[in-house]
């Protein structure tokens, strides 16, 4: 296709050289080298020669360079700065069972989790996650309290005891656990932390309970294996163990 026409270019515009005759009308064999006409009709200015990979590279290290620079700003800016007022502390020191222990936690970590694994106290067992079986019960400062439904941010500064903590340094039994034993007083026994963790508060407070009291005290702990008779023997047991310590 012709893109001249009247001795214009059809592309922008601009007026082409008229032919002087010869052979190429202006071209090279003439002593007349090509112009580069742009759409404007003026000379096409030169490009740099700036690859893709070679823009992405510097796009990379201008980032990072700013990053850099604000990071060390930032951090000349808060150097001896206290945490905002609100904002939960990771590195905690918990009063576990009669010990300090110092620990990472999340904010929205519970104690149940922290306690097993963080802490390997895995005595502490996962039932429900909602407060309802009592298979994580714990005590906190001696009153029974669900781990699931505790976060660890909560305890701190207050003595948390596990069923790992009940056991003398001696290796001797507590007499809630010795009665536990003696009664076989549960089947697969996962429940059994939380229910020994209970009738040690409720020995605690009321050494002379009735069935009926210790019936109610442990209404909220459940046996999968319905042995809750044999469950009311062992602690009626613990009563008698606790009154001649």
């Amino acid at each position: 296709m012709d893109e001249t026409r009247d001795g214009h270019d059809l592309a922008g515009g601009a007026e082409l050289p008229e032919s002087s005759g010869g052979c190429c009308s202006g071209g090279e064999c003439c002593g007349n080298a090509p112009v580069a006409l742009s759409a404007g009709g003026g000379d096409e200015s030169p490009r740099p020669n700036v690859s893709r990979r070679g823009f992405i590279k510097g796009v990379i290290a201008s980032g990072t360079a700013a990053y850099g620079a604000s990071y060390l700003f930032r951090q000349a800016g808060t150097a001896g700065a206290q945490p905002a007022a609100g904002a939960a502390e990771r590195l905690l020191t918990l009063k576990v069972n009669g010990q300090s222990r110092r620990v990472d936690v999340l904010p929205n970590e519970q104690l149940a989790m922290t306690l097993r694994y963080k802490l390997g106290l895995t005595g502490t067992k996962l039932g429900c996650d909602r407060a309802e079986c009592g298979a994580c019960t714990v005590l906190l400062d001696g009153v029974p309290h669900y781990a699931c439904s505790l976060l660890t941010q909560q305890v701190r500064g207050r003595e948390v005891t596990t069923i790992e903590g009940l056991e003398s340094p001696d290796g001797k039994l507590h007499p809630v656990q010795q009665a536990v034993w003696d009664e076989a007083g549960f089947q697969c026994a996962f429940c059994a932390p939380g229910f020994i963790m209970a009738m040690v508060a409720t020995l605690k407070t009321n050494p002379d309970c009735t069935r009926e009291e210790m019936r109610h005290a442990l209404a909220g702990n459940l046996c999968r294996c319905a042995d809750y008779n044999k469950i009311l023997n062992s602690a009626m047991r613990a009563a008698e163990y606790v009154k001649r310590v």
